[in-house]
């Protein structure tokens, strides 16, 4: 597991308070959404807000938004691309 995912995966437990899980337990491919980890719209305002404070990046629209909390996978690959260096 790449250093990047495993902090998105931190994140992800930290600031949706998933206490005693681990990030290994998180499917890198599973959906965030519906049968995945089964994100609503307050878990998703928590993440950007995390991922903004965090990783310093901005989603800056619903397109990015769609696109990035696909799954794991999808989130740490539009973090790595938007970062600031």
């Amino acid at each position: 597991m790449s250093d990047l995912k495993l902090r998105v995966k931190e994140m992800i437990i930290d600031r949706l308070k998933l206490e005693g899980m681990t990030p290994d337990q998180i499917e890198d491919g599973a959906p965030l959404f519906g049968e995945g980890l089964g994100l609503d719209s307050i878990d998703a305002l928590e993440l950007v807000l995390g991922i903004e404070q965090v990783f310093g990046v901005k989603i800056e629209d619903e397109a990015s938004g769609t696109k990035a909390f696909r799954s794991v996978e999808a989130l740490t690959a539009f973090i790595a691309e938007h970062r600031k260096a």
